[in-house]
């Protein structure tokens, strides 16, 4: 009998997409080999952790995506901590800041995004922080101390997560956000606009279609607005948006975009190349166009999907589905496929200002691509699984039409005689 030689592979990035990705071929591929490299001295951990290390919900070791520090020894997965700095496509090896060479057999590219330094004088002033890292972090818990007045420049999902945990330890917070509403990005005007207002009632000072001109001086900085104001504040906060780390792969052959361009196997234009995570442009489920997706639950289906191709399972996408839930002060947003409509769609809007509840659904034919919602969690479930499953609804889109909170009954009408998508049972408790 014939041994076959391991393979040897190299994974970019150790965030979420780069540990699911080695921990899925371990799980299969016991012999072969796994390095996976990480750019920050710390332990894989999770970004969307960092908020509850602001305020005091966990540790830095509760941010750590893996408890256990040999979790990864136990696993035989090699962790390298350093940074890449070119790659070679047709030699098959990746040089690293510290010297070394990796070859591989197979390589995933899953080395996430960086934020993005508005174009602003002073930006770069002490004082002046990004809410990404660990370090980050550790900066801004010295200097946002309660009672400290705080601007944050940005207010779309991450900016929003950063400014719970802001006003949460208890300072003066002023949020500018260019867009005409909050979370442009994935919200609705409606449901943008009555986020702003809900931050308003809990005492966040709000500025929509505002942008930050110049920072001048230190202690304190002193911040020039569009609109005419200046104000004094101990700590800016920088969450203007990120934007994949992709510099290394220039001269590299592969084919990029916004994001690195990969098939429904998640593999680049380069044979045994692949990409997952926010580095990774993919086919959109709903509209079918490439997109960058960058959310963590995407980031782990579509680096499952890599690893299990990297070990030549021919595994296919459905596509990433646009799927966002946010939490802001207590009020539940979420947002899932072509929230924003199609043309020749239909849509609905329910909205109740005072209670600050929002729903709108939008269709194509009689299938619903689309839905927005606020402070009505019972929905979210199933608006994913009709999405997700393209129930056709027949006559229960008129219903829908009429009155869009019989979500329910049309999913248990329509759906479970036409679609393979199983909806969460805990969402049918509701």
């Amino acid at each position: 009998m014939t041994k076959t030689t391991p393979t040897r592979h190299v994974i970019l990035g150790n965030g979420p997409a780069g540990v699911v990705a080695a921990e899925q071929i371990r799980k299969q591929r016991p012999r072969d080999s796994i390095v996976m490299v990480g750019a920050e001295p710390e332990p894989p951990y999770s970004r969307m952790a960092i908020p509850y290390l602001l305020i005091g919900k966990v540790g830095e070791k509760g941010t750590y995506l893996r408890k256990d520090p040999d979790h990864f020894k136990k696993q035989n997965i090699q962790e390298v901590r350093a940074r890449a700095t070119k790659l070679d496509t047709a030699g098959k090896k990746v040089h690293l800041d510290n010297g070394d060479v990796l070859e591989y057999d197979k390589l995933l590219i899953a080395t996430g995004a960086r934020p993005i330094s508005p174009p602003i004088p002073g930006v770069n002033l002490p004082g002046v922080h990004p809410c990404w890292t660990l370090e980050n972090a550790r900066q801004i818990i010295e200097l946002a101390k309660p009672g400290s007045r705080v601007l944050q420049m940005g207010a779309g999902f991450i900016g929003c997560i950063i400014m719970e945990a802001l006003a949460l330890r208890g300072v003066k917070l002023t949020v500018v956000e260019m867009g005409n509403r909050m979370v442009p990005r994935m919200m609705t005007e409606g449901a943008g606009s009555m986020i702003r207002d809900w931050c308003i009632k809990k005492g966040v000072d709000v500025h929509c279609s505002t942008r930050v001109e110049a920072i001048e001086g230190s202690s304190p900085l002193r911040v020039k607005l569009s609109n005419g104001e200046t104000l004094e504040v101990d700590l800016v906060i920088s969450a203007t948006g990120v934007k994949p780390n992709l510099d290394f792969l220039e001269g590299s052959g592969l084919q990029m975009d916004q994001g690195l361009l990969v098939d429904d196997h998640m593999q680049t234009n380069i044979k045994d190349v692949y990409a997952a995570g926010d580095v990774a442009q993919v086919r959109d489920f709903s509209t079918g166009e490439k997109t960058v997706n960058m959310i963590q639950p995407a980031a782990a289906d579509d680096a499952r999907i890599a690893a299990q191709n990297m070990m030549g399972q021919g595994t296919t996408t459905q596509g990433s589905l646009a799927m966002n839930v946010l939490d802001t002060l207590g009020l539940i947003a979420a947002s899932f496929g072509q929230w924003w409509g199609a043309e020749g769609g239909q849509s609905v809007e329910l909205q109740n200002k005072d209670e600050f509840t929002y729903l709108r659904l939008e269709f194509l034919g009689d299938v619903l691509i689309g839905a927005t919602s606020l402070g009505l969690t019972n929905h979210v479930g199933v608006m994913r699984g009709l999405i997700q499953g393209k129930i056709h609804l027949g006559e229960w889109k008129d219903h829908l039409l009429d009155d869009p909170t019989r979500l329910m009954e049309a999913y248990l009408a329509c759906a479970q005689s036409q679609s393979t998508w199983k909806l969460p049972s805990s969402s049918l408790q509701h």
